[in-house]
């Protein structure tokens, strides 16, 4: 394990508490919770060690395996599609609870997992897991529950980004990437300090777009010409958000991204995504597709089975709202990812280099008004990147007034 290691004991910590503490918030009392694959277990261990550090009374590692996941797909009767035992739907009520906390580790190891699974049966099996976690679902998406992503060099993974290097190069070449989207370099400052004041920047960005009161939002770049419509009281998010128990969270780490959830019926034009899709193990090019009356009308990719695989899960939403949109994010070119010149095969860190889009569900913490209008409610959730250096992003007031938000790639607000 010595020979293995991929970040030096200090910088792993270092990484790990800008997760628990600075991004989760967890304290004295507090339950972690740890979701990772057997690949992850470097930086798994390191979260359990933060998270007593941190003053948590219990850290819960889970393993998940994705090929013990095929296999049920694969060998499991009709009636093992969509289980969610007793004890799982418990720990998800559990999660809720101001105390609790919970951080899932990406990082692919397994690609092609789900290979010659039929589309129809991935799409009952989510279908029917989705009925029964929608409120857990639902607390995430509103900010309700403690929650973030953060990411972990594997052997796949790792060799899609640095394919000329030898693995374990690979992979620490990739983990010092990471420190470095996260401000966690000795330039950016001790400790978590660069990682705290960039989310404390992004939220004041956000603050800022909220201010002004756009009522529409155009998109206009290769292959892309989308007029957005947003609602009255819409609100922007980005970096550290605030939890209704004044917890200060960072959903993603790393994060570059303003973002908020337009209008559900508000969507016209067409999209062409800049990078692949990493998604349940397959590495989809070319999607791209158009928008009429809000609804997704059109989608294709560069092969059809690729289409009919993003198709299945955008209706495996039997409501049909997974094909309307329920987040546009913005990205500009100060984004260390996306100056690094690199697609990283991770929606994670992809999102975090250009502006997106999100089908499916919407955040209901994007509206100043209760009850949320026009947030997307939908089972589903998928990001796809649209931006670039040549997207240009313009606003509209609620008087007319047309306002450059984005303009030769950087922030013009």
């Amino acid at each position: 394990m010595q020979g293995e290691r991929l970040l030096e004991p200090a910088e792993l910590a270092r990484y790990a508490d800008a997760i628990v503490k600075a991004s989760l918030g967890v304290t004295k009392g507090d339950t972690l919770v740890v979701q990772a694959a057997p690949a992850h277990r470097e930086l798994a261990v390191g979260l359990v060690e933060a998270g007593y550090r941190a003053g948590a009374t219990v850290v819960e590692l889970q393993y998940y395996d994705p090929l013990a996941a095929r296999a049920r797909l694969e060998h499991g009767r009709d009636e093992a599609l969509g289980v969610v035992t007793p004890w799982a739907k418990r720990r998800l009520q559990e999660l809720v609870k101001p105390h609790s906390a919970r951080v899932g580790i990406v990082g692919e190891s397994d690609p092609g997992w789900l290979d010659g699974i039929p589309a129809e049966r991935i799409g009952t099996d989510l279908e029917r897991t989705a009925r029964q976690i929608t409120a857990y679902q639902r607390a995430n998406l509103d900010m309700r529950a403690r929650w973030t992503g953060a990411a972990w060099p594997t052997d796949h993974w790792a060799g899609q980004v640095y394919p000329d290097l030898p693995a374990l190069e690979a992979k620490r070449r990739l983990a010092q990437d990471l420190l470095w989207f996260c401000r966690l370099t000795d330039e950016d400052g001790k400790g978590s300090s660069g990682w705290l004041a960039h989310v404390r920047a992004l939220a004041r960005r956000a603050a800022k777009l909220t201010r002004l009161g756009l009522v529409v939002l155009e998109l206009r770049g290769p292959g892309t010409e989308l007029t957005v419509r947003l609602a009255p009281g819409t609100r922007w998010l980005g970096g550290q958000e605030e939890t209704p128990w004044g917890v200060k969270i960072a959903p993603n780490v790393p994060t570059e991204e303003t973002f908020t959830s337009p209008h559900a019926a508000g969507t016209e034009g067409s999209f062409s995504c800049t990078f692949p899709l990493s998604f349940q193990g397959r590495l989809i090019d070319g999607l791209r597709g158009e928008f009429r009356g809000g609804r997704l009308v059109r989608l294709e990719a560069d092969r059809d089975e690729d289409r009919d695989f993003v198709a299945a899960y955008l209706d495996s939403d039997r409501s049909g709202n997974g094909r309307r949109l329920g987040e546009v994010a913005l990205v500009d070119a100060t984004s260390r990812i996306g100056q690094a010149g690199r697609t990283y095969f991770t929606t994670l860190l992809d999102e975090n280099a250009a502006a997106h889009i999100a089908f499916g569900s919407g955040f209901g913490a994007t509206r100043t008004e209760k009850p949320a209008r026009g947030v997307n409610r939908s089972t589903t959730h998928l990001d796809v990147m649209i931006g670039g250096p040549a997207l240009e992003v313009t606003g509209v007031t609620q008087k007319g007034r047309r306002l450059p938000v984005i303009h030769d790639g950087l922030w013009a607000i």
